[in-house]
This record gives structure tokens, sequence and C-alpha cells, in this order.
């Protein structure tokens, strides 16, 4: 069918609840998927209970025809994906690379929404990697998709300025998320109407990110007060920032939620030791339980 250019017809590539928050957004702006493409259901928590991911409570609560494959490059999926003929597929947090066949599909290519100001941070943690940087300076990037990690051509920027710094990991996702879904909600009809060109990243200015590890998260409480903070409050969601400790004899691994940073001195305010509650950092070296 020719393309609608106020709405155009799109398949939703995401997973965690970063990509959630925009398709809120393209869904405030009347623009809703055609199908939705998310991961498959995976053991979470301690007692590790199959979990789907947040994208497929999405889908499954706005009625939106939905697939998980475990792997991009299935005939099945691949025709599934051609039988909707989508104008173009929108790629957000989803945890996979998109192959080439995939890449080539819709008639105006794959949109990406990556969290940072392209080319810098570019991989799989853009959000932690500011925060840890100290840089001071993030926004939202609409790209094309390419074969390459996060190279794709510029369509829109978005500069977000934040009143305190460090801020918490998690709120600068979900702050970055809903200004990314807004400008995406935005150009969507220019784009499929060719009111848009795309420009070259300056790969030469470009920076990479790492993916984040459960061991990033430690610290050692005699180390930089500032790196601490600043991993406290990258790491608010995952890994967290922990510390290990003997208590009666046993090594225990201590995370902290709550700490100030004042005249570069660090004060941990709350903490989770392994196996309780959250209790205030007083209590637990008191012994608390």
């Amino acid at each position: 069918m020719p393309p609608d250019s106020q709405h155009p017809r799109f398949a939703y590539f995401g997973t965690p609840r970063f990509a959630t928050i925009i398709l809120d957004e393209l869904a405030h702006a009347g623009h809703l998927p055609a199908l939705i493409v998310t991961a498959p259901d995976k053991p979470k928590g301690r007692k590790l209970a199959i979990t789907p991911s947040e994208v497929r409570v999405w889908a499954e609560a706005h009625h939106i025809p939905m697939v998980t494959p475990e792997k991009l490059a299935d005939k099945i999926f691949f025709d599934t994906l051609r039988s909707h003929d989508c104008d173009l597929f929108i790629v957000a947090a989803y945890g996979k690379i998109i192959p080439k066949e995939i890449l080539l599909l819709p008639r105006h290519g794959v949109l990406n929404v990556h969290p940072s100001l392209l080319p810098k941070f570019r991989g799989p943690s853009p959000v932690e990697s500011v925060i840890l940087s100290d840089e001071n300076r993030t926004g939202v990037t609409i790209m094309k998709l390419d074969e390459e990690l996060d190279h794709g051509p510029i369509i829109a920027e978005r500069e977000y300025a934040q009143d305190t710094w460090p801020p918490k990991g998690s709120e600068l996702t979900a702050t970055l998320a809903h200004q990314g879904g807004a400008l995406l909600a935005k150009i969507l009809p220019n784009w499929v109407a060719g009111k848009i060109e795309a420009f070259p990243q300056k790969h030469t200015e470009a920076t990479f990110t790492k993916k984040i590890r459960k061991e990033d998260g430690l610290i050692d409480l005699h180390g930089d007060p500032l790196l601490h903070y600043k991993k406290i409050r990258a790491f608010d969601e995952w890994p967290g920032a922990y510390f290990f400790t003997d208590r009666n004899g046993k090594k225990i691994r201590v995370r902290i939620t709550d700490a100030t940073l004042e005249n570069n001195v660090l004060t941990i305010l709350r903490v989770v030791p392994e196996g309780k509650k959250e209790m205030s950092y007083e209590d637990f070296l008191r012994g608390g339980h």
C-alpha cells in the first residue's frame, strides 16, 4: 500500500523500559506500530522466574501483534516482517544487531533512537558512560541504521541540559527516552515524505562505550570519592554500586542505594546488605538487621 506520510506503517524493535517510554510517546502522537519485535522471555530476579520484556507487556496491553525471535536470521521471521509491508522500522534498545537483509526491507529504512549526542558515546552503555565521564552534556539522536555500530547518518538530534549533575542513571535514561520518543514522533511524517535529509556523523570524533558488567559496580571505600559517587548514581538500577565486607566471619556484598558527596567527602546514607532489606548505613554499621 502507498505510504501515509502522517501515520507511516512501521515495525518496532525494542526490549526494556527505555523502549516502552518511546512507544508511549509515539502512541501519544498517533503512531502505533503494525508489529512489535522484542526479546524472548528470560529468567529474572533472585528466583529466576521466566519474565516477559517490558516491551512485550506493552504490546499485549495495547493489542499489537508481536514476535519474539531467537535469531533474526530466521526465514519465518524475515517473511513475517516482509508480509507487514512497512514503510520503515524503528529500533530502540532492542539488544541485537540488525542484519543487512532486514535493514534493506522497509522503503524508508530503519531508524534508531540513541541516548547520546552521536558520534559521542556509541555502543551499549551511553547513559552510564556519560555520567561516569562527568561530561555534563548529553541528548538524543535519531539516526538511520547501517551495518556498523551506531555509525549511520543522523536525521535529528536534541541536546538535553541536566539541572543537577550527576543524575541517577535510571532517571536520565527515562528522560532521554521521553525526549527521543517525542523527537521521533515529530520528525516521522517529514522523514517519510522525503522532507528531511540525513547527514553523516563526524566519525573522527566518535567515542565508544562498553557493555556494563556486574563487577563494574565494585568500589573500594578507600578510593576516589567522586568516582564512587558517580558509580552510585550511574549504576542505581543495575548492577548497583557495592562493596564487600566481613560480617560475623562471612564475606558479604553490600549495595549502596543512596549517598551524598560534599567537599570531596562521600557519605553513604542507605545500603542493602546481602540477603537483607534496605537500611540506613548507620544501622548497618551498628550491626542492624
